[in-house]
């Protein structure tokens, strides 16, 4: 298996880790990604749909879905009724902060078989890659998780 394959496996492992942990709060990887994304803090619809990778039509199906479960809520910026703003409710507020602290306390379980140093190393190595990926939680953009 060469590194390219192993990439690929351990992305699967992670999915499957994340998507285990929304499962035990009934909700699907994308609406965790989302209702974590706007916990903190308005987004912008657009902004969004760039961050997590998704078309807008995507974003505005899954957004209804969410909201259906009173999760999130949009609303027309003040500033220009054009931008709509993506909120999370007090619901999903609470219930995003519950999602977010058990995927940082338990996705770390996938290196849970390596010794100390490999794991120092392993964290070390994935913060150097999410700090510089264009992706990275740094600044405005959300969070971004498989």
């Amino acid at each position: 298996m060469d590194y390219g394959d192993k990439l690929f496996w351990l992305s699967v492992v992670i999915q499957r880790k994340y998507a285990q942990i929304c499962a035990e709060f009934d909700l699907t990887p994308s609406q965790a990604t989302l209702v974590c994304a706007v916990r903190n803090e308005p987004r912008q619809m657009t902004e969004l749909a760039t961050a997590l990778g998704m078309t807008k039509n995507s974003l505005t199906q899954l957004v209804d879905r969410t909201a259906r479960l009173e999760l999130v809520s949009r609303a027309s910026s003040v500033q220009d009724r054009r931008i709509v703003l993506l909120h999370a409710t007090p619901k999903g507020k609470v219930l995003a902060e519950a999602v977010y602290a058990e995927i940082t306390k338990r996705l770390p379980e996938i290196a849970k078989n390596l010794n100390d140093d490999d794991q120092r190393n392993f964290e070390r190595v994935a913060t150097a890659i999410a700090d510089t990926s264009e992706f990275s939680p740094s600044g405005s953009t959300p969070p971004v998780t498989p």
